[in-house]
Parts: structure tokens; C-alpha cells; sequence
């Protein structure tokens, strides 16, 4: 199992901790990665970790694919590749319709159509072996149609690709996850229990019986939280805050693929809670009915034994070869080396 370092995206002012990255790199982190929202971007910060290392590979997780088109996100993979000497990964997600529909003004459409397609579309385009055509329910290559002028043509990229450029795909839903299995190379669950791995297997397989492939060439990279203190409800206070909002907060009732997801993993009655909480405007409240036990199924979190003792069943996950990749999300230093001896 390899370890990844979460930075997540920008508040208010946008600030890259490359003393952090640099140490993660010294220690044997494998990749660190970069998001996105609707503030500051995922692949301006790549670029910019990517220039001050040398070792460790960068990715996205996410850049939302209504953001931009396939061939966007293929010119911007092909050339970071190039200036990184292969350390670029690419992570594509759907994002969500109140940010695709809200921020970004295009429509949500069908997620799992685009990732499919968009996804199709950069392999062509790595592969030069031909000016790319598509004609996908969401995609056109050449468009046509109204407000077009008629005279695209298919081209083929200038800046020769790697056809190994990793590819990932953030899903939690059921279908998402057998698509990812079925036309990526790894799968954002934004997070999960290491012990509970059936909940996404099921799903994988069915991916994988279309792909031909299996968990031994695939990579499942969940998200795993750490928070470091001797006051454990402290430290789970800063989780909570944010399975409040994403369980809450993150769609409409009925919407919303986190509560969904809580729910498949057993906690159906604390999410059902959850979101009818947030959508009260009862922040507070939606915050407190998150289970302690959620908190330390999903996240490393209390004293540095209990940090260590529970890192053990993430390690086993690893060595069952369900989990490729743990994406550690910790703002504090000293958690780094702790977890490098405990899991590398």
C-alpha cells in the first residue's frame, strides 16, 4: 500500500504548505494531490508542487469535468507529464449539480455518461493513433449541429501522450463505482471503513467484468482524515464538522449521493439525521448527531498509540489488496513521520 497526501482546496487566500510536501517526499509518500471547488483550482497548484519536487507524483482529486472539456483535460495531463518527466496523475470527477449548475452554468447531465465518454475521449487523444472522432450522447468530436459553423474537423494532438498517464475517477455511487472499475485506473471513494470493503466491492466487480480486469491493476484511494491530539472529541469535532456538510449538506433531500453512501455503510438513521438537520439551517445540531463511531471508522483520530493501533486495519485493508492508496488528509507535521512507520 502506498501513502498520498491530501491538500484539499483553498479558503479564503490560497496557500501551497511545500514544506509539508517536501517532508512527505522525503519520507516516502508516494503522490500528493490537489482539488477543486469553486475557489481556487486543482491543476494551477499541481503545476506549481509539481516545479518544487522531485520525486513525488502529483494529481487531482478532483478536477471536475464540467469545468472543462476532454480535450482540455488531456492537453493539461500531456503536458505536465512532459514537464514533471512522468509524475502527473489525473483525477476527474463529476462534482455536483449545484456547483456544475451553479458556478459553472452548464448542465449536470448523466455523470456517469460523461465520465465514461470524457474518459474515452483522452485515451484517444494520449494514443495519436488517429484525429480523434466521437460521437457520444454527450460528446461530439467534430460538434455539429445548431450555432455550429460546420467546419471542425477532427485533429490529432500536436504533443505527442503517454498512454500510461493514470487516469481516476471520484464515485461513491453504485453505478459510478462499477464505471470507474470498468474505464479507469483507480476510484476516489471520498472516504470509507477499511473493514467494510464489500460495500464497494460488488460494484467493482461489475466494472471489472466489463473491463477485464481486477483489484490487482486498479486502485482504490480513499480519503482517510487525521487529527492528532490527546483530546480524542477534539479531534473528532473537525470530522464531524465535515461529514455534517457532506452528509447534510451536499444536495437535496432525497440528492444526495453522501447521505446515500453513510447509509450503505451502516449508518442510515445518523444520516437520514444528519441532513435533516443541515437543511433546517440546524449546523450545529446536524454536526453533534454525527456517531463518534463513524468519526473513528472513516478517520485516523486521538493520541498517537490509538492513531497507530488503528492505523493497523487500514494496513490490513492494504495487504488484502482492497485499498491501493491512503489519501492522508493532516494539516499537522509531526503526524507525517508517525504514519510513515506505522504503514510503509
Amino acid at each position: 500500500m502506498k501513502l498520498g497526501m491530501m491538500l484539499g482546496y483553498s479558503g479564503k487566500k490560497l496557500t501551497i504548505p511545500m514544506d509539508l510536501i517536501k517532508k512527505a517526499e522525503s519520507l516516502g509518500f508516494d503522490s500528493v494531490w490537489t482539488a477543486e471547488a469553486y475557489g481556487s483550482d486543482a491543476v494551477s497548484p499541481a503545476a506549481w508542487i509539481l516545479a518544487q519536487t522531485d520525486k513525488i507524483k502529483v494529481g487531482t482529486c478532483i478536477m471536475q469535468m464540467p469545468a472543462r472539456t476532454p480535450a482540455m483535460a488531456a492537453m493539461t495531463a500531456n503536458t505536465l507529464d512532459h514537464l514533471s518527466n512522468g509524475r502527473f496523475l489525473v483525477g476527474l470527477g463529476a462534482s455536483g449539480p449545484q456547483v456544475v449548475e451553479g458556478w459553472h452554468g452548464v448542465p449536470y447531465g448523466k455523470p456517469v455518461t460523461r465520465a465514461k465518454e470524457y474518459i474515452q475521449i483522452m485515451r484517444k487523444i494520449f494514443a495519436r493513433e488517429a484525429p480523434v472522432e466521437f460521437d457520444g450522447k454527450m460528446y461530439q468530436m467534430p460538434i455539429k449541429g445548431e450555432g455550429t459553423t460546420g467546419l471542425g474537423k477532427p485533429l490529432k494532438s500536436i504533443l505527442h501522450g503517454n498512454t500510461n498517464i493514470p487516469i481516476y475517477l471520484a464515485s461513491i455511487t453504485p453505478a459510478g463505482l462499477a464505471n470507474s472499475a470498468e474505464v479507469a485506473d483507480g476510484v476516489f471513494p471520498v472516504f470509507m471503513i477499511p473493514e467494510k470493503f464489500d460495500v464497494l466491492k460488488k460494484d467493482l466487480d461489475r466494472g471489472f467484468e466489463k473491463s477485464g480486469r481486477s483489484m490487482a491493476n486498479f486502485d482504490v484511494a480513499p480519503s482517510v482524515p487525521v487529527v492528532m491530539d490527546d483530546n480524542l472529541d477534539g479531534c473528532r469535532y473537525f470530522i464531524k464538522d465535515f461529514l455534517a456538510l457532506y452528509i447534510g449538506g451536499m444536495g437535496a433531500k432525497g440528492k444526495n449521493f453522501y447521505t446515500d453512501y453513510a447509509t450503505r455503510l451502516g449508518y442510515g438513521d445518523a444520516a437520514e439525521k444528519i441532513q435533516d438537520l443541515y437543511l433546517a439551517g440546524k449546523k450545529d445540531d446536524a454536526r453533534a448527531a454525527v456517531p463518534d463511531q463513524l468519526v473513528d471508522d472513516i478517520a485516523l483520530v486521538g493520541p498517537e498509540a490509538r492513531i497507530r493501533e488503528r492505523a493497523q486495519d487500514w494496513k490490513a485493508a492494504g495487504a488484502r489488496g482492497e485499498i491501493g492508496t491512503m489519501l492522508i488528509n493532516a494539516q499537522q507535521p509531526e503526524v507525517l513521520p508517525i504514519l510513515a512507520d506505522a504503514l510503509l
